[in-house]
């Protein structure tokens, strides 16, 4: 689910870079008139909740130390643990578990709790056909990741750029003058084999759009009620129409939504409104 390490090394060294600075004052200070020895910490869960970000963790401690450096994991990638639960057992010179622990801790903490709180919606419509996605509202510079950690939570992955798929929006729909006009020139100049997603508000223009060849077809901000009243008279225009909600999606509201017989429902709030998951690391010997 990660991209190879040649996309993320990069990111990972620039954090790196960013924490230690010109050098870590305090650990250099503890050895500096000795080589660190060989020591031990924990990762440990002070809240429940998914793991996210392991291998992150490995290659950030990979990058200060390549040869001795050991991760043993207790809970793997995506399980779920409770307070006081044992992540994994890091191996490595003190003064590398020093120097990286704050980065390890920086992505545990956010992926875990995005992955935690995508777990949620997916739980709440586990038994229905709707499908759960992610938006481009992420943190600048860290969209690759907060995607993979709603992967880790269960959710599937909208666009990762404005290069992955055409999406005709409010603001692209007036520009052009009309979403038959949008749909006509874009089709016209968009490469093969994108295809193309308009986002409707009303059920006028859900027909239009319908009517002009959208591929896919969001229903944005749109009543439960209206939306369930919408989608067979879609269906019956295009049946391999496939349809998304969108705009204002909340775990309470999530179920009702996917009960609409929608395809997809796309929100924010996994990324946007996910705490943190509270994660220590202790050194232990």
């Amino acid at each position: 689910m990660l991209p190879p390490w040649l996309v993320i090394d990069p990111l990972l060294q620039r954090w790196l870079q960013e924490d230690l600075g010109r050098g870590d004052r305090t650990t250099q200070a503890l050895f500096a008139q000795t080589q660190a020895p060989i020591g031990q910490a924990q990762l440990i869960l002070k809240a429940p909740g998914l793991v996210a970000g392991l291998p992150l963790v490995e290659r950030v401690f990979r990058l200060l130390e390549p040869q001795h450096f050991q991760l043993d994991i207790a809970l793997p990638e995506g399980s779920r643990g409770t307070p006081k639960d044992l992540i994994a057992t890091i191996t490595a010179p003190l003064d590398i578990l020093l120097m990286g622990e704050r980065v390890a801790l920086n992505i545990l903490m956010p992926l875990g709790g995005i992955a935690t709180e995508t777990a949620k919606y997916v739980e709440k419509i586990a038994d229905l056909p709707a499908q759960l996605v992610d938006t481009r509202k992420t943190t600048p510079g860290l969209r690759l990741l907060e995607k993979y950690a709603v992967q880790v939570g269960g959710g599937k992955n909208h666009r990762f750029g404005l290069d992955d798929a055409v999406m005709i929006k409010d603001n692209h729909i007036q520009a052009a003058g009309g979403i038959t006009q949008a749909i006509a020139l874009v089709r016209q100049n968009m490469p093969y084999p994108l295809t193309i997603e308009v986002e409707a508000e009303t059920p006028d223009q859900a027909f239009e759009a319908v009517l002009a060849g959208a591929d896919i077809l969001m229903l944005d901000n749109m009543a439960v009620a209206q939306m369930a009243a919408l989608i067979p008279q879609l269906r019956a225009k295009n049946p391999r129409l496939k349809l998304e909600a969108s705009g204002n999606i909340t775990l309470e509201t999530l179920r009702d939504v996917a009960l609409t017989g929608v395809d997809y429902i796309s929100t924010s709030a996994t990324i946007t409104r996910a705490p943190w998951l509270d994660i220590s690391m202790k050194i232990t010997a």
